[in-house]
């Protein structure tokens, strides 16, 4: 968990963590260990440049206080759009060949 926005060199420190959980703590048949970093903010495309996903590593930004009722709503709102859209994007790549 940070206290400020992500920073590329985080990227860097749970590399560093992973590698270390694969190499001396993941037993046989487990899965690649994956990571969260938790911060105050993020750049989307930050995150997409850097490539996090392929390095089993996930970024979030935290609330210290409730954002206003709508904006709320409307960050679920995005959210729930999103899912929808990698749900069929997984559907249509998982489709057999036409």
């Amino acid at each position: 968990m940070k206290l400020d926005k992500f920073k590329p060199a985080y990227k860097g420190q749970m590399e560093l963590y992973l590698r270390w959980l694969e190499k001396y703590e993941q037993q046989p048949g487990e899965g690649s260990p994956i990571g969260l970093i938790l911060c105050a903010s993020k750049s989307e495309e930050q995150i997409e440049l850097l490539q996090l996903s392929r390095s089993g590593i996930r970024v979030a930004a935290y609330m210290t206080e409730l954002p206003p009722r709508d904006l709320l709503q409307k960050k679920l709102h995005e959210a729930i759009i999103l899912a929808r859209a990698r749900i069929e994007e997984k559907k249509q790549l998982s489709l057999p060949g036409d």
